[in-house]
């Protein structure tokens, strides 16, 4: 895996040296308005109290670990409020590979890079396994590396980069399987909310003690920079993750919290429908200028990511500037996210320029 640390702002860097005008297709970060609601959950804040500024409790405010274990139909113990999902993603892999025999996790390939980074950050070795050409798991590979060393297996549905949305049944058998090895499965939701399958289900529905859930209001509030995610862990891994997450992080931001409970409770669900259909809309012109380019590529079932290939320029870091400096558009290389996309290029369609970002790679190609 080609994978420079940190590669995402490496690229978003070179990007914005460019002598030209550049459309960025890297970066995850919505380009939509927050809810209403949290900016008034955020000015409240500032004008509260001296209170509103110190400690929240470490494991987040208890009135927001109450709304999110209502609403995913948990016990409260079971919530730890987190600086965004890659946090929450951070106490599972730790808890998990501290409370196991083994030191491998299973993940997918391709694979958002920081999950084998941070594996291997924990002293756990990652193991890719290639999924299927759509982005669909194919579990006999699964069943087939799972052992005595399997400690965790990670999958990200909505799935960041492929777009793929894992059914129900492979839920359920991916928990099934780490059930038998004596492995937790960790799923990453950051990307409930953009799914155009309709039929994403979270894992928390298999109620089973041996699943973690991780999230954040990253993506579906537009608030990347706020870090507010949680992970809804089971009981044996509880201890270890709320004592990691103490030492390392104290606590989540106060004044985040308390906005992002207030967005919780005031905002409607049109807001969400309203960006999937935005999203929904981009998918399909990008799409169409990737035929005028004669591309092969990707249709997500969910997120908001493009893989796409395109004949005689491979998905590398040195192509990728090229794009860059020759088309105007800066997209995340392949090779980032595995070997199995390695000659394909990720892109992020977070901005309102997407369509002309495909022009621009028409023209070029």
């Amino acid at each position: 895996m080609e994978y420079e640390r940190p590669q995402f702002a490496r690229l978003s860097r070179y990007a914005d040296e460019a002598d030209r005008d550049v459309i960025d297709t890297v970066s995850g970060n919505p380009d939509w308005e927050p809810p209403a609601a949290l900016r008034d959950g955020l000015r409240a804040s500032a004008d509260g109290d001296p209170e509103s500024f110190q400690y929240p409790p470490s494991e987040g405010l208890d009135a927001l670990r109450a709304e999110i274990a209502t609403r995913r139909n948990v016990p409260r113990e079971r919530v730890i409020v987190t600086n965004g999902a890659g946090e929450a993603n951070h106490l599972a892999l730790a808890a998990a590979l501290t409370e196991a025999d083994g030191d491998e996790v299973l993940l997918t390939d391709p694979v958002y890079p920081y999950y084998p980074a941070k594996t291997e950050l924990l002293g756990g070795t990652p193991r890719l396994l290639p999924t299927e050409p759509d982005g669909s798991l194919d579990l006999s590979r699964f069943r087939a590396a799972a052992g005595d060393d399997t400690t965790a297996i990670l999958l990200n549905s909505p799935n960041n980069p492929t777009g793929a949305v894992y059914p129900p049944e492979t839920i359920k058998a991916t928990a099934e399987l780490a059930d038998d090895v004596g492995a937790t499965l960790i799923v990453d939701e950051v990307y409930d909310h953009f799914d155009y399958t309709g039929r994403f289900e979270s894992a928390l529905t298999l109620d089973r003690d041996d699943v973690v859930v991780t999230t954040a209001f990253s993506k579906s509030m537009a608030i990347t920079g706020l870090r507010v995610g949680y992970a809804v862990l089971p009981e044996p891994l509880l201890s270890h993750a709320r004592t990691r997450h103490m030492l390392v992080n104290v606590t989540t931001s106060r004044p985040a919290q308390a906005a992002v409970l207030r967005a919780l409770r005031e905002t409607e669900p049109g807001y969400y429908a309203h960006n999937r259909e935005l999203l929904r809309d981009r998918i399909g012109a990008f799409a169409d200028a990737l035929d005028d380019a004669g591309a092969e590529y990707t249709t997500p079932e969910g997120a908001f990511y493009v893989l796409a290939r395109f004949d005689d320029f491979p998905g590398t870091t040195e192509n990728a500037e090229r794009l860059i400096d020759e088309a105007g558009v800066a997209a995340m290389p392949g090779a980032t996210f595995g070997d199995a996309r390695a000659d394909w290029f990720r892109f992020a369609l977070v901005t309102p320029r997407a369509t002309e970002a495909a022009e621009r790679l028409a023209a070029f190609f």
